[in-house]
């Protein structure tokens, strides 16, 4: 169990060209980037509850925890950390975006040292890590997915899968309600 746990611009250029100038404002207004929204509604701090699944479905377990994410580089890099107290356990984390692919990254680490990293399309609320070899010889590849977004609440679903992919186990379901405003 322990393991398992993101402009628009504008300018008139006046005089008789005032129609060209509606025509040019429409055109220049950028849509909005969906990942760097994704990056911008997780700053602040959150409390979390998180329940973890058996193979089967049912419920291993809640416990309560706490999520805080700051800006590394505005509208570029988010860090965060995640505490479960029961567990004795704190995982960091980091989120960024590569306009490059179109993609949100996330990486985690947590006690036990195992490095996951995640990405998905910045248009998705969904990431998947690559197929991971384990310690034990086999191998894992997570899925995480967050969904009912609202301004302090949201939900997080990770999935698990042993087959590359194929097919997927529910892990954990966690709720995010926020704890405080972000700032600025």
């Amino acid at each position: 169990m322990r393991s398992f746990a993101f402009a628009a611009a504008a300018f008139a250029l006046g005089g008789s060209l005032s129609s060209l100038n509606a025509q040019d404002q429409t055109a220049s207004v950028e849509a909005p980037n969906p990942a760097l929204e994704q990056l911008r509604h997780v700053i602040g701090e959150w409390d979390v509850e998180t329940t973890f699944l058996r193979p089967d479905g049912s419920e291993a377990g809640s416990f309560a925890g706490t999520y805080t994410f700051d800006w590394v580089m505005e509208d570029k890099v988010v860090q965060g950390v995640s505490v479960i107290p029961e567990f004795e356990m704190a995982s960091g984390i980091l989120f960024y975006l590569r306009p490059a692919t179109s993609e949100i990254e996330m990486v985690s680490v947590g006690p036990d040292g195992q490095l996951w990293t995640m990405a998905g399309p910045q248009d998705s609320e969904t990431r998947e890590t690559p197929v991971v070899d384990m310690p034990d010889g086999t191998t894992l590849k997570l899925r995480f997915t967050r969904f009912n977004v609202t301004p302090d609440r949201f939900e997080s679903r990770m999935e698990r899968s042993t087959d590359g992919g194929v097919t997927w186990v529910k892990g954990n379901h966690q709720v995010f309600l926020r704890r405080s405003a972000p700032e600025g």
